[in-house]
């Protein structure tokens, strides 16, 4: 697993890694709660021999606070470690239904615009303001996501150390 900072990482909203280990389930599990005993005044997280969720220990608590989730999967007989760094599922599907909705609308209310043009109807003059009313809050759920992500980076940086000294020193060795 290499853990240099590249471009790639620079773009992606939840980086992820994968990697192979020695571990069991159950080995890995206890490992990772040790890690975390060790270091509970900078972070917390709630484990398990499947899943593992990890967070930064901080006074505030915002709504793109970033979280490493760890899933430990059984891969033709060798147990795989799947990370994933980015902010709560919660936080994730709103952002997502944001988008979502708000395109659903845009499109609906362009259509609504264009299909009056074509037909030479002025039964929805609020149609093509409605849709640029659309692209701007498609645009506020960006910046939303963007200042949320520059919030977190910190975070993040701290996130990634701890997966890097918790988790790669058991990382199989390919011959």
């Amino acid at each position: 697993m290499k853990t240099e900072e590249s471009t790639i990482d620079k773009i992606r909203t939840r980086p992820r890694f994968k990697m192979l280990t020695h571990l069991t389930k159950e080995e890995y599990a206890e490992n990772l709660k040790k890690y975390l005993a060790e270091h509970k005044d900078e972070f917390s997280g709630n484990i398990n021999k499947e899943v593992a969720t990890i967070w930064v220990e901080t006074k505030y608590d915002n709504y793109s606070k970033p979280r490493l989730s760890l899933r430990v999967e059984i891969e033709d007989d060798e147990t795989a470690i799947r990370g994933v760094f980015g902010p709560s599922s919660a936080v994730w599907t709103f952002f997502m239904f944001l988008y979502f909705s708000f395109s659903i609308l845009w499109m609906t209310f362009f259509t609504m615009y264009y299909v009056e043009r074509q037909i030479k109807s002025a039964e929805f003059p609020w149609a093509l303001s409605a849709s640029f009313m659309m692209l701007f809050c498609i645009l506020l759920t960006y910046a939303a996501a963007r200042f949320g992500q520059h919030k977190g980076k910190e975070e993040m940086l701290k996130l990634r150390r701890f997966a890097e000294e918790s988790t790669l020193q058991f990382e199989k060795k390919m011959n």
